[in-house]
């Protein structure tokens, strides 16, 4: 089974032009390592546009706003329009809607755009130090840590011990990210802390989960089948994550390609079925 597994054939950047109608990239890993362009990334996305082939960014990071990251991506010699890029901020919109929570008290730990996000999905923003009716989780970054969490944790405490249920959602469930030469604790780990403690609290409410928004949940994809004209789903989606990006594109029934840059070699051995790519790559060089 290994050598098979093994075996799953690699494929160059220039093939799943030619047969695939819609081209998605993961962001971090794949395009970029911040402060810098994954090496080949910029010549890629250049010939991409050079013959005006559809393809879009899915990132799970809901830290920038899409105009914010298009400008950071044009930094590093990435020309992607904002219009291409999708992210699980994005996804605020839609749950906020099928939640039945617009005008809802907020609080949102993140940076300036995750804020952005919950505002224009409909939620009253207010200071973490208030009370409120929705916690999101936008980001790791951007707010004094310590003192934030505590005062927030308060509030969820005190809340659930007066009766009442707050709202929880993490639009990116990444654990990590990698940055550099190394990795980064993500917005998903912010959440699995709040859960961890929350459990620890009230061992009989199961409900006191966060709600996941990004790979490898459906949400994303199907944004980006709704912007392709005319609709396919003939997409094949480039990922270095396979619990996010492959499980992901698998679980919709595109194709799945795992290239080996940002989380390094992948010994898909040890890869559960749902996780294995239809195809690696090495890289990006066109």
């Amino acid at each position: 089974m290994e050598g098979a597994l093994n075996n799953i054939p690699y494929i160059t950047l220039a093939e799943l032009v030619e047969r695939f109608d819609v081209i998605l990239f993961d962001s971090d890993g794949v395009l970029v390592s911040w402060p810098s362009a994954i090496p080949h990334a910029p010549e890629a996305i250049a010939r991409l546009n050079e013959l005006h082939k559809p393809y879009f960014v899915l990132t799970n990071d809901a830290s920038q706003v899409a105009e914010t990251r298009a400008a950071r991506y044009a930094q590093l010699g990435l020309a992607i329009e904002p219009d291409k890029i999708i992210s699980s901020g994005m996804l605020l919109k839609t749950w906020f809607q099928e939640q039945g929570l617009e005008a809802y008290r907020c609080v949102v730990l993140g940076t300036e755009d995750s804020v952005i996000y919950a505002r224009d999905a409909g939620g009253q923003v207010v200071p973490f130090e208030e009370d409120f009716d929705v916690l999101v989780v936008g980001d790791q970054d951007g707010f004094p840590f310590l003192d934030t969490t505590r005062t927030v944790l308060t509030t969820l405490f005190r809340k659930l011990d007066r009766g009442e249920t707050p709202r929880l959602v993490v639009p990116n469930p990444d654990l990590y990210y990698p940055e550099r030469d190394g990795f980064g604790f993500a917005s998903g780990t912010v959440a699995g802390m709040f859960e961890a403690a929350l459990a620890l609290r009230y061992p009989d409410r199961l409900d006191l989960t966060f709600a996941r928004l990004g790979k490898p949940h459906p949400a994303m994809f199907e944004e980006a089948f709704r912007r392709t004209h005319p609709h396919t789903r003939n997409m094949a989606m480039i990922g270095d994550t396979p619990s996010t990006d492959i499980r992901g594109a698998n679980n919709v029934g595109i194709t799945s390609v795992l290239v080996e840059t940002g989380g390094g070699l992948v010994d898909l051995g040890s890869l559960p079925e749902g996780d294995r790519p239809g195809f690696r790559m090495r890289g990006l060089a066109v």
